[in-house]
């Protein structure tokens, strides 16, 4: 589970980060302001400090670390250039030929994804991850995009303009 950014943490409402919509709405509706004092009862039990909240860790039990934690970022989250840079992905609209998707089937437990270099990639279904990326950054409209995840090279994601173009592109059909 990811978050937003904790630069500037100190002062800022909870749950306020604009652009970060993954909020629970325990946090966001809890009023808190970030302090010492906040942040430290946040550390040691996210649950107890705001029922409900989507925090999925039981907390830094002890006291010491979460004062070196509060210290860091205090110190970290408020220099200048401590504004995130967001996410370093590739820019999939420059693609190369052999990971752009023509064709995406599917048969028994597996996979078949046709790119335009003329190849087709067999991948069992349960590692290949279908995502959408919406940035400036994201495939072209019709043109979704291959990438590898995994370490041994078994798995890999197919990254869509939007979510509604997933169903356009899977068929299903043993050939």
């Amino acid at each position: 589970m990811t978050g937003p950014s904790l630069a500037n943490l100190f002062g800022r409402k909870a749950g306020t980060v604009p652009g970060f919509l993954r909020y629970s709405d325990a946090l966001r509706r809890s009023g808190v302001v970030w302090n010492e004092q906040t942040l430290d009862s946040w550390l040691r039990d996210p649950e107890k400090f705001i029922p409900g909240n989507d925090m999925a860790f039981p907390g830094v039990k002890e006291e010491a670390a979460r004062r070196d934690l509060i210290a860091y970022l205090k110190t970290a989250g408020s220099k200048p250039g401590a504004q995130p840079a967001g996410p370093r992905l590739p820019n999939l609209k420059k693609a190369a030929p052999a990971d752009i998707v023509k064709s995406i089937h599917h048969c028994g437990d597996t996979y078949f994804v046709g790119t335009e270099d003329g190849k087709t990639h067999k991948i069992w279904e349960f590692n290949l991850r279908f995502k959408s990326d919406t940035s400036d950054s994201g495939p072209s409209p019709g043109k979704p995009v291959i990438v590898g995840a995994g370490m041994r090279g078994d798995r890999a994601a197919i990254i869509f303009s939007s979510p509604t173009e997933f169903g356009a592109f899977i068929i299903e059909r043993c050939e």
